[in-house]
């Protein structure tokens, strides 16, 4: 038999593959690359990031307008006084979403827009605004999903985050915006990213308001955090609607095992709990771990009658932000039994410095976190990629770094979904780009390209990579 006879026998003894081409005798089947059928498809912003218009219709500064106007705090001096203009274009980017297909946005409400000093008389142009933009969601088919707070703390509020009253301020506005939203919105997140808000903000002074405090100050400041999010928890359910579901969104620091063998995975499971002793650890327990506490010692969080309770108050969902991994080892010898490996000059990133690429953390947060504390439903809340994005000569930004990476995490992704864990829903960060924090305009995460001085949005080619994983619910 030549080669093209043994060839027309393969196709006639295998068949036609999928989309019409030769399948050759005896190769596999097509892995399924799906996700379940009611997954929820979605994309993520925040408010200080993309709505500009900082002294619109009453909105009071935050302590984010007061970092980024302070001389060398920010990448060129940038700050979000204009942003995206996302406050005046909110309807465009309502088209941005429908055209990709999501059934959900994750957005954030500038809690300075409700209450300008943070408590007192609320602000009604700030109400009608989140009317406006959530109705137009829902007329386009997109289920809001609503975080609290992301980072833009109302200036006025004294002691920002090392006040305990702070806490009670937060769950003061996070009640009474539940009961304004939750005829239309069904699922709230309290705060987002607990660890850099305090730490990032009040140990490394890298972010507002750019404080370095001694070691029992931050563990304060990380205790009123946590606090914040267990009266908001509080709050929020008895200000809203019956069926309105609760969680938080985190970056719980993700560790993989560096080997997946019994004692590699136990010691990555150890270093989760430990490592996020006082965040995640605390909310889903109840209480911190004795070991966080004994290493503490004098510098242990001040912790008050109920405390614990309503930081542990139980939670309809947990979401994770995941970007980057930390790889860990089993190790005796260890005070702890493990040991976590450090990120090497020539392991792989991505444009932002510590944006680290390790698909397993996707995979490993979620199992972890499943095993750990048996959560009711998880979703991941951001998980994205910076690069150096730039449109080219035919005005088009061909961002194949970002198609990479999301294509290998979204794997991982999945991975969890096939093996029974209770991922249900994923937001990309972002949908546009925006203003990243510290970094400026420097960095951009966005799937839709846009230009600052225009305000133009173009989308990039992720984004037609990630409608048409949408349209097929299925790794692309």
């Amino acid at each position: 038999m030549d080669r093209r006879s043994f060839i027309g026998a393969g196709i006639v003894a295998g068949g036609m593959a999928a989309g019409g081409m030769p399948r050759v005798a005896g190769a596999a089947a097509a892995p399924d690359l799906g996700f379940p059928k009611d997954f929820v498809w979605g994309c993520a912003t925040a408010s200080y990031q993309i709505e500009g218009a900082v002294k619109a219709d009453g909105r009071g500064p935050t302590i984010w307008d007061t970092f980024s106007h302070t001389p060398g705090k920010t990448a060129n001096g940038d700050t979000g006084d204009v942003a995206c203009d996302s406050y005046h274009r909110y309807a465009e980017d309502i088209g941005l979403l429908k055209n990709l297909g999501v059934k959900a946005y994750r957005m954030s409400i500038a809690w300075s827009r409700i209450f300008p000093e943070g408590r007192g008389q609320p602000n009604q142009k700030g109400i009608d605004y989140y009317n406006r933009v959530i109705d137009g969601l829902l007329a386009a088919g997109i289920a809001p999903y609503v975080t609290m707070f992301h980072w833009d703390l109302p200036q006025a509020l004294p002691g920002e985050w090392r006040n305990r009253d702070t806490a009670k301020a937060f769950a003061d506005y996070a009640g009474f915006m539940a009961g304004k939203l939750s005829d239309r919105v069904h699922r709230f997140m309290t705060v987002n990213e607990l660890r850099c808000f305090t730490d990032l903000g009040h140990m490394q002074g890298i972010h507002a308001p750019g404080l370095q405090l001694p070691a029992a100050e931050v563990n304060q400041v990380r205790h009123h955090g946590v606090l914040a999010h267990g009266l908001g928890v509080q709050a929020i359910r008895a200000h809203a609607r019956a069926g309105t579901e609760v969680g938080i969104a985190d970056n719980t620091s993700i560790f993989v095992p560096a080997i997946e063998t019994p004692e590699h995975i136990a010691a990555a499971k150890k270093a989760m709990r430990d490592e996020n002793a006082m965040f995640l650890t605390a909310i889903m327990e109840g209480a911190y771990p004795p070991e966080y506490l004994a290493a503490a010692g004098a510098a242990a969080p001040k912790v008050q009658a109920g405390d614990m309770a309503a930081i542990g108050s139980p939670l309809d969902f947990v979401a994770l932000n995941i970007y980057t991994p930390t790889f860990v080892k089993a190790d005796p010898s260890a005070p702890r039994g493990y040991t976590p490996l450090p990120h090497l000059p020539q392991s792989p990133r991505m444009a932002s410095p510590w944006l680290y690429v390790g698909p397993e953390a996707a995979y490993w947060g979620v199992r972890a976190v499943s095993e750990l504390w048996k959560p009711k439903s998880l979703f991941i809340s951001e998980n994205g990629t910076s690069a150096d994005d730039v449109l080219n000569a035919a005005g088009l930004d061909d961002d194949a770094d970002r198609i990479m990476y999301l294509r290998n995490y979204l794997g991982q992704f999945r991975r969890a979904t096939a093996e029974g864990f209770p991922l249900h829903g994923y937001f990309l960060w972002s949908l546009m780009d925006n203003f990243e924090w510290a970094d400026g305009y420097t960095k951009r995460f966005g799937i839709h390209y846009v230009d600052f001085a225009t305000q133009k949005r173009t989308p990039k080619l992720s984004a037609q990579w990630y409608k048409e994983l949408i349209r097929r619910n299925a790794l692309v």
